[in-house]
């Protein structure tokens, strides 16, 4: 699939190298065609690897896609003001508008409360804006939490210690066309200390779950014929993630233990396999595919309308 972006963002140079097909600005102006509009909010702090991780994922369908990234009001620490300022919008520059499909990122502030956040205010605002005017919505991880907790009244709760590493989930439903393609055993990457409890989210008639781990809980999640999407993972994750994320505690001399089922022999030394990269595919393929493109007015304005 062709990913449209603009000409300079720094993704784009990896992507290509990658021989991923990303459009710049100047060809995708010369295309006869409407493309999909898409928008991430990116709440990870470091923007850039959440942009390419999220963009690799989005390149498997011949459809044309093009992307917007935003961010909330809140000052990030980790991601350069010029970055910012030249890639990503405000809600306050789209609220007006209509998108095709959106998708919205965790964050690393599930140790506090939801209304602790100094962007929940903003984050509420969003989820709601998105009914009228997203054809549908990923959220992912601590996304996927805020909206359990929005919309259905779901909290969060801590656990004793991180989830950690790539873990076995169970199709539960394969009819549902968003595993469609799915072994019925797939790996996914988790990296969280709190989970919405899965016996509440099975409780939850509108809320259709597609697949789940013994270990990790509800993965997959879906309601309103896939308006929402819930994610409750980080299948958008590359091979060295989860390893740069036990780098980083471990010289901060934090207590984190080897992420499960990653290192071979479970030695740091050994370069992580990469095991769930084709259902992470097929996942975003799938999404876009059925829930998106299937699914949207070709007049975006009239999303409203559905």
């Amino acid at each position: 699939m062709p990913i449209r972006t603009q000409n300079d963002l720094p993704a784009k140079e990896i992507l290509e190298e990658e021989n991923i097909f990303v459009m710049d600005e100047n060809r995708a102006t010369h295309q006869d065609i409407r493309p999909l509009q898409l928008l991430i909010l990116n709440n990870m702090p470091v923007k850039q690897d959440t942009e390419l991780q999220l963009l690799r994922v989005l390149s498997n369908t011949p459809l044309q896609v093009d992307v917007t990234f935003m961010n909330t009001k809140h000052v990030s620490a980790n991601t350069s003001a010029s970055h910012l300022n030249k890639f990503y919008v405000g809600f306050e520059d789209v609220k007006d508008k209509f998108f095709d499909g959106m998708i919205i990122t965790g964050a690393p502030v599930e140790d506090i409360s939801f209304e602790e956040v100094d962007y929940w205010d903003e984050m509420v605002e969003i989820m709601d804006w998105t009914n009228d005017h997203v054809t549908s919505t990923v959220f992912i991880c601590w996304a996927a939490q805020a909206a359990f907790y929005h919309f259905y009244g779901i909290n969060k709760k801590q656990l004793p210690r991180k989830l950690f590493g790539i873990y076995e989930h169970n199709v539960m439903n394969r009819k549902v066309p968003l595993v469609r393609g799915f072994d019925d055993v797939f790996l996914a990457p988790h990296s969280r200390h709190t989970e919405t409890p899965a016996d509440e989210i099975h409780a939850i008639e509108d809320i259709t779950v597609l697949a789940e781990s013994d270990v990790a809980g509800v993965f997959l999640a879906l309601c309103e014929g896939g308006k929402k999407i819930f994610i409750n993972g980080h299948p958008e994750y590359d091979r060295m993630t989860l390893s740069n994320e036990y780098y980083r505690d471990k010289n901060k001399g934090l207590d984190i233990q080897i992420p499960y089922n990653y290192f071979p022999d479970d030695d740091p030394n050994n370069r992580p396999l990469l095991q769930w990269r084709s259902h992470s595919n097929d996942l975003y393929s799938n999404w876009l595919n059925y829930y998106v493109y299937q699914n949207t007015p070709y007049e975006l304005n009239k999303i409203s309308e559905k």
